[in-house]
């Protein structure tokens, strides 16, 4: 698990394996990954949108925006948490992913930047 804090919100990130699938003809692998949301600051904040980068080990990089994440604009009161699982697949045994998600402080209005921080996406057969 990686973990990391901005701005008093914690975003932990675990990710497993799952399979290997074709797709147009290439073999393709799925990692799911589970990332928590937790509010340890004293404010109530909103989660608007996300920015991933994810790159595998041949060079390849996606950059994905998207409002909320899967469909939801979660609300955190301080103390609270949010969790939410995912899938990503890349065209290579392994990779990783980073980004940030946009949030909005509910009492002052201030938008702010969260950082997800970078988390690696193995194929556990391609592991010595």
């Amino acid at each position: 698990m990686v973990t990391q804090i901005t701005k008093g919100i914690k975003i932990s990130v675990e990710t497993e394996y799952e399979s290997s699938f074709y797709k147009q003809r290439k073999l393709h692998y799925s990692y799911k990954y589970s990332v928590k949301i937790e509010n340890q600051s004293k404010e109530i904040v909103k989660l608007n949108s996300r920015h991933w980068i994810i790159l595998d080990s041949l060079s390849n990089k996606k950059n994905i925006n998207g409002e909320g994440i899967i469909g939801e604009k979660p609300i955190l009161k301080p103390r609270s948490s949010h969790t939410y699982s995912s899938v990503c697949h890349l065209a290579s045994t392994f990779g990783s992913m980073y980004g940030f998600y946009r949030m909005i402080n509910l009492n002052s209005k201030k938008i702010f930047k969260v950082d997800i921080p970078v988390f690696r996406l193995n194929a556990p057969f391609s592991l010595n």
